[in-house]
């Protein structure tokens, strides 16, 4: 039967030549696009992952403990139930991120785009978002205790009920 020519064979509109070399670029750090990419349940502590683009990809029940995801590009990516606990999000570009129930003790959220975001049940124990984007983030259903929201515009933000922001920073 023999191999096939790897120039012929697809995934989702890209061949795998393609998708070969776009992982050996990324594995040299020579390029980070993992865009679109599965990686469901997948176990990523500590990877450095700065400035990778991640868009659309699907990363629920992900383990990102301790990464490094510093200016990634993670607009509208699944992370449902995923851990980012103590990870590095600072200046990341999360617009439209299901947070939904994760994992983001300590994480840093720092100067991070946050627009459109959905924190709903995530546990931010610690977490620091200290001057992010958060205009139209999901908050409900979110103990914010502990979490750094100092500069941070809350006016279009959907909080928990009875929210003070004096019990964020207990």
């Amino acid at each position: 039967m023999g191999l096939r020519n790897p120039k012929k064979l697809a995934h989702q509109g890209r061949s795998l030549a393609e998708i070969l070399a776009a992982h050996e670029r990324f594995f040299r750090g020579q390029d980070g696009d993992l865009q679109g990419v599965n990686l469901s349940g997948a176990i990523l502590r500590r990877a450095n992952l700065e400035g990778a683009d991640l868009r659309g990809a699907k990363l629920p029940g992900a383990d990102f403990s301790s990464a490094l995801l510093r200016k990634a590009d993670l607009r509208n990516t699944d992370m449902t139930e995923s851990v980012l606990a103590g990870a590095d999000l600072t200046e990341a570009q999360a617009s439209g991120v299901e947070f939904f129930r994760c994992d983001l003790s300590n994480a840093n959220f720092e100067r991070a785009l946050l627009r459109n975001a959905n924190f709903r049940g995530a546990n931010v124990r610690g977490a620091r978002f200290r001057g992010a984007d958060m205009g139209v983030t999901i908050l409900r259903e979110t103990d914010l205790t502990g979490a750094d929201l100092s500069g941070v515009d809350l006016s279009t933000t959907l909080l928990p009920r009875n929210y003070s922001p004096g019990l964020a920073k207990e």
